[in-house]
């Protein structure tokens, strides 16, 4: 499947609306995915949660480029429901995230749980070929 520029709303298969684009597995590409997340955001009227979801999206695509080995990445923002964003980032590795708890000294490792004290809730899915490593943050409905 070709990768989707990143401006183009794509229905998924159960009519829900993303934004996905398949980015270079390489740091580089968070910037890409931030600029996906707030398209996102930007097109649904929810730009308060733009700055959580970027600082996620950054995470996971930090994860996944540090961890995969995979030589892509597909970076996935969408509305499962009315009261949810999903971020979710693939990547071609079976071996799940471990959570940890970094040391004050240590330079990596507080990803996930950055990810976690952001997100509302977050996980991973197995894939046949890879995982999914999502979080999702809460839309607050405005009377």
């Amino acid at each position: 499947m070709p990768p989707q520029p990143a401006h183009r709303v794509r229905p998924t298969a159960t009519g829900r609306p993303a934004y996905n684009q398949t980015m270079p597995c390489e740091a580089a590409s968070a910037i890409g995915a931030r600029r996906l997340v707030r398209a996102a955001c930007g097109a649904w009227g929810l730009s308060d949660l733009t700055a959580s979801a970027e600082l996620i999206v950054s995470e996971l695509v930090a994860n996944a480029v540090v961890h995969s080995g995979s030589r892509c990445l597909r970076v996935t923002v969408s509305r499962p429901g009315s009261r949810w964003v999903r971020i979710a980032v693939t990547d071609k590795s079976r071996t799940l995230p471990v959570r940890r708890a970094a040391d004050a000294d240590d330079e990596s490792g507080r990803g996930l749980g950055i990810v976690e004290a952001v997100s509302d809730r977050w996980g991973t899915d197995r894939l046949p070929w890879g995982k999914r490593v999502w979080a999702e943050l809460r839309v607050e409905h405005k009377p």
